[in-house]
């Protein structure tokens, strides 16, 4: 008995330790890693029509997904840079997607003047599925999807323009 003790006491943290210790499997990662393709959401453009991102998007054209707030000083900042340096984004589309309401998306579409970039769809989300889909807690969020519309990279937070120009092809 004394004996099975002993051996009960050495092995059982090894035990308990197997027991809790699981493989990261698909559910424990964000669905935008679950699912490495661009997402399929309704959204609504600046002049209210409601398109799918699907059937909407260029088809082999490298995609970035910045998903940003109307009142982010960050998302303000990364916008002016992205307009600044949009001659690196010809071959670039970008989707710029809103969990706020259409009317204060196309306040922010205006003051940037998007319509002017027609590589730039800019559309509003409000049933926020987006946020939770790239599991955001900070913005700006911005995902890069290759040609193929597979995912490359994903930015949280403040982004540096030279760090995302090196995932574009």
């Amino acid at each position: 008995m004394k004996r099975f003790l002993t051996i009960l006491c050495c092995c059982l943290p090894f035990l308990i330790q197997a027991q809790t210790k699981t493989a990261v499997g698909p559910t424990d990662q964000p669905p935008y890693l679950q699912f490495p393709v661009v997402p399929n959401y309704k959204i609504t453009l600046p002049d209210g029509h409601i398109i799918n991102t699907k059937d909407n998007l260029k088809k082999n054209t490298t995609t970035i997904v910045f998903v940003f707030s109307v009142d982010c000083d960050h998302c303000k900042h990364f916008t002016e840079e992205v307009l600044q340096n949009i001659d690196k984004f010809k071959k670039t589309q970008i989707l710029m997607l809103t969990p706020f309401k259409a009317d204060q998306m196309k306040e922010y579409y205006n003051s940037y003047n998007i319509k002017k970039y027609p590589n730039i769809t800019m559309a509003s989300e409000p049933t926020r599925q987006i946020m939770y889909f790239y599991d955001l807690h900070y913005f700006p969020g911005v995902f890069v999807y290759d040609k193929k519309q597979k995912f490359v990279k994903g930015f949280e937070g403040t982004i540096k323009l030279e760090e995302l120009m090196k995932y574009l092809n």
